[in-house]
């Protein structure tokens, strides 16, 4: 019995004065918290990833917009129901894999001078099946006088000048998680952009002649 004592006591020192496991127990504890710092690491960079394309789209959207136009024999040219669906369009295979008609809201405004010198946003519309309304207004809002004084986010509203029309833009997206799906649920990101139309353009309205395309309505 005391050698059973004595046995037990060295086989205790021995394991007390074992440092070989050390390392790999410590990295056991460590490792489910390197691992979470990697995934929200790789999801954070998708984030930022996805911010800048969804801004790309919104200034895209807004320069082929300003430039969309019908020449017209002896007259001003004029933007159609057409060129509105292929700015669209355009932006829609530029946002690529986003698949923005699924998961996004395009939204597109001529924002122009009433005649009483307010901002006025004659004509808008809408692409995508994501449920979002303009932030800034909708299609009539400042049709008569001055109680709008620009359009956009607050300190970065633009405003256009008699005789011209601005093409302001707005693209949000349902941001899709890579593996936060749990936690990042509901998420968007929302992007404005505007450009003044580069050319004289007829500003009575979006002209649709016959065969008629697609008006794409804001509801």
């Amino acid at each position: 019995m005391p050698n059973l004592r004595k046995s037990f006591s060295e086989l205790c020192s021995r394991l007390a004065g074992d440092r070989s496991g050390v390392a790999l127990i410590e990295f056991a504890y460590t490792a489910p918290v390197l691992a979470l710092l990697l995934i929200g690491g790789v999801e954070l960079t998708n984030f930022a990833i996805v911010h800048m394309r969804v801004s790309q789209v919104a200034v895209s959207l807004a320069d082929n917009a300003s430039r969309a136009k019908q020449s017209v024999v002896s007259g001003v040219p004029r933007i159609r129901e057409t060129d509105v669906n292929e700015v669209f369009a355009a932006a829609l295979l530029q946002a690529g894999a986003l698949d923005l008609q699924s998961n996004g809201r395009l939204i597109l405004s001529s924002v122009e001078t009433n005649a009483n010198g307010g901002q006025w946003i004659h004509w808008q519309r809408c692409f995508g099946n994501a449920n979002y309304a303009s932030s800034y207004g909708r299609q009539g809002d400042g049709a008569t006088g001055t109680a709008i004084v620009g359009v956009g986010p607050a300190g970065r509203q633009v405003t256009s000048e008699p005789g011209s029309a601005i093409m302001f833009v707005e693209v949000v997206y349902d941001y899709q998680p890579l593996l936060f799906s749990d936690y990042l649920q509901g998420a968007h990101v929302r992007k404005t952009a505007a450009m003044y139309v580069r050319d004289n353009r007829d500003l009575t309205g979006i002209y649709n002649p016959s065969p008629a395309a697609a008006v794409r309505a804001c509801p």
